[in-house]
């Protein structure tokens, strides 16, 4: 006698359609109303609202720092990983905490605290201000600010797959001869590099949509350290809600075709070693 294999959750056209509904919900009915919204106004005020000089600006400023974040993120989040994953160390339980906490903090405290850290009369900054390094109100007051929200998304997607990688391997290549760099290069980068573009893909578009933690340090002047939301923001406050709609657009075309590139190459590594 057999007995057909029940699965926990209903069928394929139940659970498609409950995917779909939701899906259409959350996102693609949002994203279209967007879509009209920006039309509203006629293409002529969508390409000057979108791509005017100071939007484009905007774009360069949100997606640079973000892309810079995103960058530090990958390298020093995956030694953050690393410390965590092979290593046992009074306070471990607390460092991994405090790894999370740009999830739990509200933006707008962290940008505040950040502005008063690296601005000129702050900790930091007043340590590099008399050498001419101007931290806050500039990008690289953004950088820093992207880098701190976006930490946790490298380390959290690279810490499980260096938890199942385990040491054998490591310890196996320097039986072999392998040198730290070598072991790193060859045996544990080929096998975190998935979770490591997946974190970095969620860094950056993080990064490229932050707002709160940013205005307070980013200085927000025009063709120099204004952001793109911030620049949506200032339509909206000017009731120009077309040209508000069309800057969203651009940022939402660039941010999908940034992500769709990542995802290729996720897809052609996971090929290349038959996953």
């Amino acid at each position: 006698m057999t007995f057909k294999r029940r699965s926990a959750i209903p069928g394929f056209g139940l659970t498609i359609g409950v995917t779909l509904f939701y899906l259409s919900l959350i996102v693609l009915i949002p994203l279209t109303a967007l879509v009209l919204r920006a039309a509203t106004g006629g293409w002529a005020h969508f390409i000057d609202a979108a791509f005017s000089e100071r939007a484009v600006a905007a774009y360069k400023v949100s997606f640079g720092t973000a892309f810079i974040a995103a960058l530090i993120n990958a390298i020093f989040g995956v030694i953050v990983a690393f410390v965590l994953v092979r290593y046992r160390f009074p306070g471990r339980q607390l460092l991994s905490a405090l790894v999370d906490l740009p999830f739990a903090l509200p933006t707008a405290v962290a940008g505040i605290a950040l502005t008063a850290i690296y601005a000129d009369t702050g900790w930091v900054g007043s340590l590099v201000a008399p050498y001419g390094i101007k931290l806050a109100y500039q990008p690289q007051g953004i950088v820093i600010a992207l880098v701190f929200i976006g930490l946790p998304f490298i380390v959290r997607t690279v810490e499980p797959v260096l938890a199942d990688l385990g040491a054998d391997a490591e310890e196996a290549a320097a039986t072999l001869g392998a040198g730290r760099w070598r072991t790193f290069r060859s045996v544990v980068l080929p096998e975190i590099m998935p979770a490591l573009l997946t974190g970095f893909a969620l860094a950056f578009a993080r990064g490229v949509g932050e707002y709160g933690s940013v205005i307070f340090i980013a200085g927000n002047m025009p063709f120099h350290s204004e952001i793109a939301p911030l620049l949506i923001v200032t339509s909206l406050e000017e009731y120009d809600y077309a040209g508000a709609t069309g800057i969203a657009i651009v940022m939402l075309l660039a941010s999908l075709a940034v992500l769709l590139v990542i995802n290729g190459i996720q897809h052609r590594e996971r090929v290349r070693r038959g996953l």
